[in-house]
């Protein structure tokens, strides 16, 4: 069995996430009681499309739950003009979001259009100066290592605060190899930067592996400030081992 305090510790690092489509205000609300209000230990953020901003925000303050709201931006593509993801932002931020998850133009990466890239990072950093700016490398539509790395690599020189693997809405999330990657950019960096694992983190083995290598090879034990878990059903699992 796996030691009680590593569990908590992993619950800790949880993005709570429900990004479904077609989804209902209902839905969102059965899913809040269910699966954040009778946690045995609080997720550090919950992750919801833009719409849901608002009454996630009065479920939060209602029950007093201190947890961070994050949205997702430029999603789950990556190919909005920049004017328009820079909209999305200026509106999550309205409506409350405390944290931004911004999936990079990877498309416009893989064609090799790298300034392009740099600029788009630039003007979203600026828009969410002082907020906690996630970008999602999207690391499964990326061919091969080295692009995987450049696109971390951006993402560290711009000044975000994490990279993300993963939408979780292709074919291939986070992997170990990934990760590895991504890590080892982080690691080499000057300054201290976040990993956010997400696409197929579905059980506490998996999410143990990758905790473990962030704690490898970066040298620092694994707190939600530099290290999330983006899952759906993930803390409701923990949550069951802790009850055994």
């Amino acid at each position: 069995m796996t030691n009680p305090l590593r569990i908590q510790q992993l619950m800790k690092l949880v993005d709570l996430t429900r990004l479904t489509d077609q989804d209902t205000a209902a839905a969102m609300q059965q899913w809040l009681e269910q699966d954040l209000a009778n946690a045995a230990v609080l997720p550090a953020a919950v992750c919801v499309y833009p719409e849901y901003l608002v009454p996630v925000k009065d479920f939060l303050q209602q029950r007093k739950l201190a947890v961070k709201l994050a949205t997702v931006v430029n999603f789950p593509f990556g190919a909005l003009p920049l004017a328009q993801v820079l909209e999305q932002i200026k509106a999550a931020l309205a409506a409350g979001a405390d944290e931004i998850d911004c999936v990079l133009p990877y498309q416009t990466l893989l064609l090799g259009h790298t300034e392009q890239v740099r600029e788009f990072l630039a003007a979203v950093r600026q828009a969410t100066k002082g907020i906690c700016l996630k970008i999602i490398i999207e690391s499964g539509e990326l061919v091969t290592c080295q692009q995987i790395s450049k696109a971390a690599e951006l993402v560290v020189e711009s000044g975000a605060d994490f990279v993300k693997s993963s939408t979780g809405k292709v074919k291939v999330g986070i992997t170990e190899e990934a990760a590895r990657i991504i890590l080892a950019v982080i690691a080499a960096s000057e300054r201290t930067v976040g990993f956010k694992a997400s696409g197929g983190v579905r059980s506490v083995e998996f999410a143990l592996k990758l905790v473990s290598l962030f704690e490898e090879l970066t040298g620092e034990v694994a707190t939600a400030r530099y290290m999330r878990l983006g899952a759906s059903a993930l803390l409701n699992d923990l949550s069951q081992q802790l009850d055994y």
